[in-house]
């Protein structure tokens, strides 16, 4: 389902939080999710944390209130569902198969994307339902990023690429 608005289709960006443990954490994609990229909706899965939360809610400064937001218990499910509405599953893991953010490209209009615990990533049951795996190239001696971080770099650039075409 687009959101149509002046008979000009906006495609939509999905996120799927596969068990964060972190609350600050969570309170953050809540706030850039709203703040920097006009998520459609976040989809809280496993042992993600939910609003209502003091944690959550400090951190995302409200923004829980204007995401759309729900809480699943199986990852694998809301998966299936948004790939039966022809949604692109896109996973951020570092990853053998895994594309440079940088060179990702899609023909879709919506997006989804996956992101993993803080510690372990995203297992290799949700990793085979991805459509695509992406990754965010790294520069320094660390090989990661916080998942809040990675997430906010990552939708800030797919946004481009679904609005902008870049």
């Amino acid at each position: 389902r687009l959101q149509c608005q002046a008979k000009i289709c906006m495609p939509k960006i999905y996120v799927i939080c596969h068990n964060i443990r972190s609350r600050h954490n969570v309170g953050s994609i809540f706030r850039t999710a709203d703040a920097a990229a006009g998520v459609s909706k976040i989809f809280l899965c496993g042992i993600t944390p939910a609003p209502p939360h003091l944690n959550i809610e400090k951190v995302s400064l409200g923004a829980e209130k204007f995401v759309e937001w729900e809480k699943c218990k199986e990852t694998w499910r809301v998966i299936d569902e948004l790939k039966k509405e022809r949604v692109e599953i896109v996973a951020l893991e570092q990853a053998k198969n895994s594309v440079s953010l940088k060179e990702f490209k899609t023909s879709r209009k919506n997006i989804a994307l996956v992101l993993g615990n803080e510690v372990e990533g995203l297992p290799e049951s949700v990793l085979k339902r991805a459509d695509k795996i992406i990754q965010i190239p790294m520069y320094g001696k660390k090989e990661s990023l916080n998942v809040s971080v990675a997430f906010g770099i990552a939708v800030y650039k797919l946004r481009e690429i679904l609005y902008d075409g870049k």
